[in-house]
C-alpha cells in the first residue's frame, strides 16, 4: 500500500473513532433519534446532486436504506445515550462476525476453520465485557448496540439482491430516505426536542456537521476510493484502529472506565474480528463488505 494511501486509511479510522465518543456527547444535548435525522437530514441535503439516477430497484433501495440508514443509526444513537462510547466501540464489532453467519445462512457462504475461530472469539469476547458476578448482563445500551449491528449486517446481505451504486450515491439515498421516518420515530417516542434544539450550545452544531462533512460523507467516501485500489481483507483489518481511538478518547476526554474486562473482551472481539477479516467474503460484494466496517 502505498504511504499516502495508508495516511488516508489512518485518518478515516481516527476520524471514526472520534465520532462516537463526539456523538456521545451530542446526544447529551439533542435527543438521539432527533440527533441521528439531522445527520441524515444534512446528508441528503449535501448530496443532492447524486440523487440521479433514480436506481431501478426502487423497493430494495428503501429497504437497504431503512437498516443500514435510519434504523442503524437511531438503534446505535440511542445506545450511545446510555452507554459508554468505548464500550459501544467494541460491541459494535459485532457487525463483522454478524454479517458472516448471515452470509452463511442466507447466502451459503462456506466458512473455513480460521474464519470460524475469528466469529467464536469475537462473541466471546463482547462475552466477557457483558459479565458481571453473578452471571451476564446486558444493559439496555449495549443491547441497542446489539440490534444497531445487527439491522446494519441484514442490510449488508440485502445488498447482495441490489445493484451496485456509487458510493456518494448511495450516502445521498440512504440519507433522504432515512429523515422521515426518523423524524416520525422521534415524534412518537421523544420529548422536548423543540426546546432541545432551541437550547443547544454552538459545540453540539459543530459535532453533527463533523459527523455529516468529515465523517459520513469525507470518511466513507474515501474509504470506498481506497477499497477501488485494495482487496477489502488487506483494508479492514487496518479499520481496527477505529475501536482502539475510540476507546482512548473515551477514556481520555469522557472519562470512561478502563476496567480488566474492557481491555481483555476488547482484545479478544478484535482479534476475532481481525481474523474474520482477513479472510475473503466470496459471497458478498466489497460495498456490502465496506458498509458493514464503517458502522459510525
Amino acid at each position: 500500500m502505498r504511504l499516502s494511501d495508508l495516511a488516508l486509511l489512518l485518518l478515516c479510522c481516527i476520524v471514526w473513532g472520534l465520532n462516537l465518543p463526539l456523538t456521545r456527547v451530542l446526544v447529551g444535548e439533542i435527543p438521539p433519534v432527533l440527533a441521528a435525522a439531522l445527520r441524515f437530514a444534512g446528508i441528503a441535503v449535501l448530496l443532492i446532486p447524486f440523487l440521479r439516477p433514480v436506481p431501478r430497484q426502487w423497493g430494495t433501495v428503501i429497504a437497504v436504506a431503512l437498516l443500514i440508514g435510519g434504523l442503524h443509526f437511531a438503534l446505535l444513537f440511542l445506545g450511545l445515550a446510555s452507554a459508554p462510547a468505548s464500550s459501544v466501540a467494541i460491541v459494535g464489532q459485532l457487525g463483522l462476525p454478524m454479517v458472516t453467519v448471515m452470509s452463511i445462512i442466507f447466502l451459503k457462504e462456506r466458512v473455513h476453520a480460521w474464519r470460524l475461530a475469528g466469529m467464536v472469539l469475537a462473541f466471546a469476547g463482547v462475552m466477557i465485557i457483558l459479565w458481571k458476578p453473578g452471571g451476564f448482563t446486558l444493559a439496555a445500551g449495549l443491547l441497542f448496540v446489539v440490534a444497531s449491528a445487527f439491522v446494519a449486517s441484514a442490510g449488508s446481505i440485502l445488498m447482495k439482491r441490489m445493484e451496485p451504486l456509487p458510493a456518494l450515491q448511495l450516502q445521498a439515498w440512504v440519507g433522504l430516505i432515512s429523515v422521515v421516518p426518523l423524524v416520525a420515530l422521534s415524534a412518537v417516542t421523544e420529548t422536548g426536542q423543540v426546546a432541545a434544539l432551541a437550547s443547544a450550545p454552538w459545540w453540539a452544531w459543530a459535532i453533527l456537521a463533523f459527523s455529516i462533512v468529515v465523517v459520513s460523507i469525507f470518511g466513507h467516501s474515501a474509504y470506498y476510493q481506497l477499497l477501488k485500489r485494495y482487496d477489502i481483507t488487506l483494508l479492514a483489518p487496518l479499520t481496527l484502529l477505529t475501536p482502539v481511538v475510540a476507546v482512548a478518547t473515551g477514556v481520555i476526554w469522557l472519562g470512561e472506565p478502563l476496567t480488566w474486562q474492557l481491555m481483555a473482551g476488547g482484545a479478544v472481539t478484535l482479534l476475532g474480528v481481525g481474523l474474520v477479516a482477513m479472510r475473503q467474503n466470496k459471497v458478498l460484494d466489497e460495498t456490502a463488505m465496506a458498509q458493514t466496517r464503517a458502522f459510525s
